[in-house]
């Protein structure tokens, strides 16, 4: 049978493509399924800022009646405009074993970007870097975080096979929680406070609803990755949408902030609980028990394991040993709180300076995950 690709046009279509992922993965214990109210905010032009300088469309595959595969295609314009570059990305793509399908849903992105002029398409991508992004090709049996996509095995298979090559690689780590700082890293962490004249801030909650902290940790993040591949700034939507949006859910013991001495935010690092298990027990649901097994794990029994969501650092401090600051505010704080472990998040595999922070700490690289092109 001949592979039907399938326009989402409809609620229902978007319902079975964000449904389609549950169920490719429904037994599979290393995957961490999105919520889906979140998903449906995320394709919706008027939840998500990002589609002042996105556009997309989303695309369901059906062999013999049957849905087999899915893929978003996006053209980020701002990034496209940064970069130089006419690249469609593909993201949220997802395909049973079976090339015809996977070959099919990449030439409709194709098909899509060659329509608007693009010449080249490159991805697993969203929309912007906070959206999951990089095909995981190493790391197939760790438990995958809710900023991550976990794929199976056999689809970087299908991407060499079908011609693509590799972009760019990200590596994950982790990390075991020291019981005690070293004396040497106490020490060199107490010479940059003094050298540079820096403090490190701890937030209240209500200096986070009062003042404009929320707003400065952004800025620091659009100065701080900007540099980083495929990066597009964020706009002031989107900052607005991420502060109301992800902020008031952060444990503030678990933020960590450092200031030079006319209180300029210079770094700042954003954790929180593992939320994985918690998401495979909601099974994309809020309701009725999935708000039960969040709110679990962000406030009564937390996991052992955390997740290091944000670390950015002003550009001219991030060769003076200014990461070391947030764990040396933080790795107490861990220990207070029970954790054990913490998941770096995808770095990208060349940026030796962020990989140097984990010095600290007992660490192996566990994961890793590509972004693969193919020039039309």
């Amino acid at each position: 049978m001949a592979i039907i690709i399938k326009k989402a046009t409809t609620k229902k279509d978007m319902k079975s493509f964000i449904r389609f992922n549950y169920e490719l993965y429904k037994n599979n214990p290393y995957s961490v399924p999105d919520l889906f109210d979140d998903m449906v905010n995320t394709f919706n032009p008027k939840k998500n800022a990002a589609f002042e300088f996105c556009e997309s469309d989303y695309f369901l595959a059906y062999k013999d009646n049957k849905l087999v595969g899915r893929v978003a295609a996006i053209i980020n314009h701002r990034a496209n405009e940064t970069w130089k570059k006419n690249e469609v990305r593909f993201g949220w793509i997802d395909f049973i074993d079976d090339l015809e399908v996977s070959k099919a849903l990449f030439d409709q992105v194709e098909a899509w970007g060659k329509e608007r002029g693009m010449e080249a398409m490159v991805g697993p991508l969203g929309f912007t870097d906070l959206d999951a992004e990089g095909m995981l090709v190493e790391g197939f049996d760790q438990l995958s975080t809710m900023a991550t996509i976990y794929n199976y095995p056999y689809y970087p298979e299908h991407m060499e096979k079908l011609g693509f090559q590799k972009e760019a690689d990200w590596v994950e780590f982790k990390l075991t929680v020291p019981e005690k700082l070293p004396e040497k890293f106490i020490r060199i962490s107490e010479i940059i406070l003094q050298k540079y004249n820096l403090k490190i801030k701890k937030l209240t909650r209500k200096e986070l609803n009062k003042t404009n902290y929320g707003q400065r940790i952004f800025d620091l993040i659009n100065e701080a990755y900007s540099p980083l591949y495929g990066y597009s700034k964020m706009t002031q939507a989107q900052i607005n949408q991420y502060v109301k949006m992800y902020l008031p859910l952060i444990d503030l013991r678990m933020v960590s902030l450092v200031e030079d001495e006319a209180g300029e935010l210079i770094a700042a690092g954003i954790t929180m609980p593992s939320l994985s298990k918690a998401l495979q027990k909601a099974k994309g649901k809020m309701f009725p028990f999935g708000w039960y097994h969040l709110a679990k794990a962000l406030f009564i029994k937390r996991p052992e394991v955390l997740d290091l969501l944000l670390i950015a650092v002003k550009p001219e401090y991030q060769s003076k040993g200014v990461n070391a600051l947030l764990f040396y505010d933080l790795v107490p704080i861990y220990n207070q709180m029970g954790f054990k472990f913490g998941e770096s998040n995808p770095e990208l595999e060349l940026n030796k300076k962020v990989q140097a922070q984990w010095s600290a700490f007992e660490y192996e690289q566990h994961k890793r995950r590509r972004a693969f092109k193919k020039v039309f």
